[in-house]
């Protein structure tokens, strides 16, 4: 039976109920990659982003204010 709605859903969707509620679709592999957004790097991500132009004004370092680490 699971055989057969997934043979369906090469053709189309297939709406899925549960006590004659739709609760579920089974869809393709390729309709369920048309819907899916586009991976992207972290570093599109970044370059997407509606604050990518935005200027950070940072406060300037003082030489004296760096610290001494022991390695």
């Amino acid at each position: 039976m699971l055989s057969a709605l997934i043979k369906a859903a090469e053709e189309e969707p297939q709406i899925i109920t549960v006590r004659g509620e739709e609760t579920a679709v089974l869809l393709s592999k390729e309709e369920y990659r048309k819907l899916s957004p586009k991976k992207q790097s972290i570093v599109e991500f970044f370059q997407n982003s509606p604050w990518a132009d935005v200027e950070l004004e940072l406060p300037e370092r003082l030489p004296g204010e760096m610290r001494e680490i022991d390695l």
